[in-house]
């Protein structure tokens, strides 16, 4: 029997990349011109998953993600949110989060296909 499908755990652990960089993205543009904030953005998946991998753990996928300082430049108030690197960050967690949607959509339809019950 399979009980341990590791294709199913990193894109439910991309999906959750995705949202949190979503979140992420949210939370600086709400906070978009209070003098002295300095934006995040959530470490890379690749960073996550070259982290991740050195654990050893079996629930390594489940580990959150670490957020650091965007390095955006600062406007005269100090605050470093740029709306325009915000839209880029949530379009592209937008299609990351597609992406790993798809593919374990069709990984499923794949188990599925394979002990014979289709779609």
């Amino acid at each position: 029997m399979i009980t341990d499908l590791e294709v199913l755990k990193l894109y439910s652990a991309m999906t959750r990349h995705a949202a949190e960089s979503q979140r992420v993205s949210a939370e600086n543009v709400s906070r978009y011109g209070e003098a002295g904030y300095k934006a995040q953005e959530v470490e890379s998946f690749q960073d996550y998953l070259a982290r991740v991998g050195q654990s050893g753990s079996p629930d390594a996928l489940k580990a959150s993600f670490k957020t650091m300082d965007a390095g955006t430049p600062a406007a005269p108030n100090g605050n470093t949110v740029s709306l325009e690197h915000e839209i880029f960050k949530s379009a592209e967690a937008f299609g990351q989060h597609n992406m790993a949607l798809t593919v374990y959509s069709k990984s499923l339809d794949l188990l599925r296909t394979a002990i014979g019950r289709g779609r």
